[in-house]
């Protein structure tokens, strides 16, 4: 069996220590050759600086191929496009191309999304908007279980399939702990017609009470077993850690026994457990193909 393919998302650190924190685990997981890595980007001026310079610095002093997010909401079709622009003329050539959470701002007076007046609508849009740019190769999200504002799976693979007709060429999916609920979402997705990669995004579990209010927010469920694995372990990160190894472990090793070669890690900016799963997948590292400054 040939080694399965890897990507890894970070985030722009908030100050110096967390920017410390991320190269170290940039270093850490590079010498395993990730297909690309992603840098997530927000709707607020700061947010997208930091994430520009978390890229140029992955750009300039590593190996690695880059694909920093880009959201619709909160600027213009023109402002998306420029950073675009930007983008290519730096050398990238991979863009997540994400509707994004919407600010207050773009909020209607019922708690519904409004796009800005004079931007995309929705990540189909961008998609279509970036291919107008460049040659980029384009990822794009998926929901097994649905997205919170979509209606349901039904409707996000209608969304999908928009967004992949728009020139994506790749979904990555929102976590999930159900390994059912993602092959049940592949099997739906090949019924519908839909030929592109379908990638699971694996989320190692670092601190559980956390994992709980981000999975409130994006409509992800947590099954009860999981529950009961980190049961009483709020004050045990030794045991917390070990156990979250051995949950995405299971996990990634069921999801290639059903055919999944390709896997995208949500590394919080941390290496360890994600290093630990690659490890596990069968990855090794190859220091003398990788340059890391």
């Amino acid at each position: 069996m040939s080694d399965p393919i890897v990507s890894f998302e970070f985030f722009p650190p908030g100050d110096e220590a967390m920017a410390q924190q991320l190269w170290q685990s940039v270093q850490r997981l590079a010498p395993l050759r990730p297909s690309f890595v992603s840098v997530t980007y927000g709707a607020d001026g700061s947010t997208r600086t930091r994430t520009h310079e978390c890229v140029l610095r992955i750009l300039r002093e590593t190996d690695l191929r880059v694909a920093p997010h880009l959201t619709c909401v909160g600027a213009s079709r023109a402002e998306v496009l420029e950073i675009a622009r930007g983008y290519w003329q730096q050398g990238v050539r991979h863009l997540v191309a994400l509707r994004g959470d919407a600010p207050a701002g773009n909020l209607s007076a019922d708690g519904r999304y409004r796009p800005h007046p004079e931007g995309f609508a929705y990540a189909s849009d961008l998609v279509s908007g970036l291919r107008q740019v460049g040659e980029f190769e384009i990822s794009v999200a998926a929901y097994p279980e649905g997205h919170p504002e979509s209606g349901g799976v039904d409707a996000d693979l209608e969304n999908l399939k928009r967004k992949l007709d728009a020139g994506a060429s790749r979904a990555i999916t929102q976590f999930v702990f159900d390994t059912d609920f993602f092959l049940r979402y592949r099997d739906r997705c090949a019924a519908e017609g839909i030929r592109a990669s379908i990638v699971p995004g694996i989320l190692p579990i670092t601190r559980f009470p956390q994992l709980l209010r981000v999975a409130q927010r994006c409509g992800a469920s947590v099954p009860d077993w999981l529950h009961a694995r980190f049961d009483g372990l709020d004050d045990d990160p030794d045991t917390r850690r070990m156990i979250a190894a051995n949950v995405a472990i299971e996990q990634v090793q069921r999801l290639r026994q059903h055919g999944v070669e390709e896997f995208h890690f949500y590394t919080l900016n941390r290496a360890e457990l994600t290093y630990a799963i690659c490890h596990a997948l069968g990855l090794r590292p190859r220091s003398n193909e990788a340059r890391v400054a």
